[in-house]
Formats: structure tokens, C-alpha cells, sequence
């Protein structure tokens, strides 16, 4: 087994598991190469299995009421972690008080502390005394660098030689980077070297090796991280296929996105991802959705790409909805259409090769 990069993590989601909320935790029960997760904090599923409750399937991650309970269950089976990580992703990025008090205690025990929060522990003095006193790490992995860190756009991206794809969405928290995962995993499955380039905090907490965190760097640079991201993946790796993990959607209207992935990372495809039953923006009520035609033609006329195939998130699905869900997409839009996290995606994996045999 490939050892993971920062060894066992307690992920804290209080309030949010299996809602949009949770989503980095749910990035993270799903899939990480940086942590080995022994377990999820959320007092309202407590006693359950992790991989149970978000996907059906059970996969040995426990659900603990609070960090005290975690730590007594966790010590008898000899798997008590040294790093906690803040699962949560709410609107703007705010950590809740009952949160903090958490993550005191995980410092006061000597845990070292990781968070993809806007609210910035090292720069919360009373955390940081704590964290210099008991010799713990904390890492706020969507602190900006220093400007001088940062790269603009050069045009290099145009010595990119392989395939690159963008996996954009017609809504924010729809799932993008599951599927961006998913597929670069069955790529490397068909024996192609696929890389991912992360874009938000939690594709890095899963093991990224490039990318860059989108929504909390300075605007100049973005364009300009995206590409070297992109750059330094083809330089270091020389993969068959790059696929971008896109943010928000072009027409959200909170967290549009997808536009600077489209112009600096100039992709070859898109894949659109998409969930049926979604009626309104997330967290927006009365923000109807833009119909799927009217999102396909809006990215097509922006990037002069096309898209090639639709994803689909089945929530509020019961599974026998999902096949004809998919065949009404294609039916719809006459491109096909898969949901990798119901059913695997070889079948996509598949569809891309035949753009680079």
C-alpha cells in the first residue's frame, strides 16, 4: 500500500457530512493520497460508516460524535491520528465557534492542523500560542503566497503537447472534482499516464501534485497559476492526458467560474458536469439554472471547444433513475452521457483514448 503523504487524519465536519457543506470531507472519505483518514466528526450520523452514508457502499471510516469519543475508539484500535483536518466548506469560507473550540483541543494534544477555510488559523493568535506551545503544524492551505511566488500568463501553455481536458459543471458544489479523480484514475487503470491539475483546496488535501487554489488568489495571477500548473505537469511527468478540475460554473452567480480555466488552460475537450434534478443555483433560491444547451453553447462560444460529454450527479436519484436520466441528456443534446460515480468511469476513459490512439 503506497504510503500516504501526512500519515492519519481525524476530518472535523460537524453539521455538514452528506451536504454541500461537507464536500472537502467528502473528497476525502472518497479518495486522498495525503491522509490516512481514520474517521469523520459528525455528531448527526455518529455510530455509522462514512462510505455508507455518503455513497452507499461501506468503506471502514467511522463517524464519531465529537473529537473526545473519536479519540477513546480510535486508541483502542491503535489508530489514534497526529493531524485534523477541517472538512467543512461553507459559503464564504467562515469557521464556526464550535469548530475552534476543536481544533484548540486538537493543538493542545500536539495534533498538527490542517484547514481550507478563508478564515486563517495562523493568523488567529490565541491558536497559533497554543500550536507554538505544544510544537503542532498548522497549514492554511488557501493562504495566498507572496506575490513574487506567483507566475503570470506567458503563452507557454501552447508547448503543451498532450491531451488536455476540463472537467467545468453547470452548478458549484455538483461534484466536478470526484469525476476529474475518477477519470484520471481510469486512465492510469487503461495504462495511460494521466495527471490531475487541482484548483481548490481539497483536490490538494487529496494528493494533487499540481495546481493552485483558485478562489483565494490574487486576480492577476490567476490565469497565469493556472498555466503554470498545466506547464509543470507536462515538464515534470510527460502524461498522455491532463485533466483540469473546474470551479463554480459560468453562470453562477456567487461562484462563477470556468472562464479563466477555459482561456489559460486552454483545454482540447470539456466534460460538463450536471445534475438533473438541480433546479436552482446551489444555495441560491429563486437563481433558476441556465437550461444544459444554454451552459454547452456558452462554454463552446467561449473556448471555440467543444464539449464532448455530459457527467451526471444523480442526487435526489433513486438508482433506477440514473440509466434513463443519462439517456435523456444524450437524447437531449446528442452527446453521451455517464455518472462515473454510480457506475465507474472506464466508460469515459474509453471515449478519450479514442482522441489520442
Amino acid at each position: 500500500m503506497k504510503k500516504k503523504l501526512d500519515g492519519k487524519a481525524l476530518v472535523y465536519c460537524q453539521n455538514a457530512f452528506n451536504t454541500p457543506n461537507g464536500k472537502t470531507a467528502h473528497g476525502l472519505v472518497r479518495f486522498t493520497e495525503r491522509y490516512d483518514v481514520v474517521g469523520v466528526i459528525d455528531s448527526h450520523y455518529a455510530g455509522l460508516d462514512a462510505g455508507k452514508v455518503l455513497d452507499g457502499k461501506k468503506n471502514g471510516i467511522p463517524i464519531f460524535k465529537d473529537m473526545e469519543s473519536g479519540i477513546r475508539e480510535l486508541k483502542v484500535t491503535g489508530t489514534l491520528p497526529k493531524t485534523l483536518v477541517i472538512g467543512l466548506a461553507p459559503d464564504g469560507g467562515k469557521l464556526p465557534q464550535e469548530a475552534r473550540e476543536t481544533i484548540k483541543k486538537a493543538l493542545q494534544l500536539g495534533w498538527n492542523v490542517d484547514s481550507g477555510l478563508h478564515d486563517f488559523l495562523t493568523n488567529d493568535r490565541e491558536l497559533m500560542a497554543i500550536a507554538e506551545g505544544s510544537g503542532s503544524r498548522v497549514r492554511d492551505v488557501r493562504k495566498t503566497p507572496e506575490r513574487d511566488q506567483l507566475h503570470f500568463f506567458t503563452g507557454e501553455i501552447e508547448q503543451v503537447y498532450c491531451l488536455k481536458l476540463a472537467v467545468l459543471g453547470t452548478d458549484s458544489a455538483l461534484g466536478k472534482r470526484t469525476t476529474a479523480w475518477l477519470l484520471v484514475h481510469a486512465l492510469r487503470k487503461a495504462g495511460r499516464k494521466a495527471e490531475m491539475i487541482g484548483t481548490g483546496q481539497t483536490a490538494w488535501m487529496q494528493g494533487a501534485k499540481y495546481g493552485m487554489i483558485m478562489d483565494s488568489c490574487i486576480n492577476d495571477f490567476v490565469s497565469g497559476e493556472i498555466e503554470h500548473a498545466v506547464v509543470s505537469a507536462w515538464k515534470k511527468e510527460r502524461p498522455d492526458v491532463i485533466v483540469i478540475e473546474g470551479q463554480g460554473s459560468l453562470m453562477n452567480p456567487a461562484y462563477p467560474g470556468g472562464f479563466e480555466i477555459l482561456a489559460a488552460g486552454r483545454p482540447d475537450h470539456v466534460i460538463l458536469q450536471h445534475a438533473p434534478k438541480r433546479k436552482e443555483y446551489d444555495g441560491f433560491p429563486g437563481y433558476k439554472m441556465h437550461p444544459l444547451k444554454k451552459q454547452i453553447q456558452a462554454i463552446e462560444v467561449i473556448s471555440g471547444k467543444k464539449v464532448m460529454a455530459i457527467t451526471v450527479n444523480h442526487e435526489n436519484m433513486a438508482p433506477d433513475e440514473i440509466g434513463p436520466a443519462c439517456e435523456a441528456i444524450a437524447k437531449q443534446t446528442g452527446l453521451p452521457a455517464f455518472d462515473v460515480l454510480a457506475h465507474g468511469a472506464d466508460a469515459l476513459a474509453r471515449l478519450i483514448l479514442e482522441k489520442i490512439a
